[in-house]
């Protein structure tokens, strides 16, 4: 203790290193996925979602790893890869309120995989509404909630296959603590007098989400359409109507194929 600051109360932090109940086996086949669903439904509560992309290694903001947490069904980590759609994921969690942080970066993703919330919090754009100074997800538990996590592996290629567990416990602890987060940022909303902006706030991306989900993500899901646009306004491209009419299916070819597809022309 630095003499003369007895009197200072400073709140120790506790650093997590790995879910409480353990790492949980990655579901990767449909039976695994039926079951991971059974589960989820049994359960009770608010469910915490977060999901892993490889933005900065494949083309497009596809999930190739979806975390989930459930009271009852603790942590649940599923290989959209190896399962394809959610659809009874999604099934199982009817009406069921979805705890996200920043959600319109998971929830684009989570639509290309029949995933489509009926109701959500979302606790990042919670703290903003709170005038959080930092509202990422390890500022918020720290500050919020006294617990800090690790963020190593948050750019790293997660269509990497198999994952290694070190990137496992890290999407686990995405889920950890994201429903206890949920009720200090309610209560602190509440205390602020801001509980039904922010319920208005939550209630339109839900609205968002079920006509355009693709709208949500900051990234633009049509890149090369826009940049042959971009280029067209100025004065760098000659316009083609044969050529921008197929840039669109250009964009979904790779998309689907993870790659940035090349220039035809300089």
């Amino acid at each position: 203790m630095v003499p003369g600051f007895e009197h200072l109360h400073i709140p120790a932090t506790v650093h997590l290193n790995g879910p409480a109940e353990g790492l949980p086996r990655v579901v990767d086949t449909a039976r695994g996925l039926t079951r991971a669903a059974e589960q989820l439904a049994a359960a009770t509560g608010p469910v915490a979602i977060d999901t892993e992309r490889a933005s900065g290694f494949r083309y497009g903001q596809r999930a190739f790893l979806v975390q989930l947490r459930r009271e009852g069904a603790g942590t649940i980590l599923i290989d959209p890869e190896a399962v394809g759609s959610l659809a009874v994921v999604n099934e199982a969690l009817h009406d069921v309120e979805w705890v996200l942080h920043a959600a319109t970066q998971d929830m684009p993703c989570l639509a290309e995989l029949d995933m489509h919330p009926d109701r959500l919090f979302d606790t990042e754009l919670g703290g903003r509404l709170l005038g959080l100074r930092k509202v990422g997800l390890a500022s918020m538990t720290e500050e919020l909630l006294g617990f800090t996590l690790s963020k190593e592996h948050s750019a790293v290629d997660w269509s990497t296959r198999p994952l290694p567990e070190p990137w496992l416990t890290y999407a686990a602890l995405d889920v950890e603590l994201l429903d206890e987060l949920r009720v200090k940022v309610w209560h602190d909303l509440q205390n602020a007098g801001k509980q039904e902006w922010a319920r208005q706030e939550f209630d339109h991306l839900v609205q968002v989400a079920a006509a355009a989900p693709s709208t949500m993500s900051a990234t633009d899901p049509n890149p090369v359409s826009r940049a042959y646009d971009a280029r067209v306004a100025a004065g760098t491209l000659q316009p083609d109507a044969a050529q921008r009419a197929i840039l669109p299916a250009l964009d979904r070819v790779a998309l689907a194929l993870g790659r940035q597809p090349e220039p035809a022309a300089p």
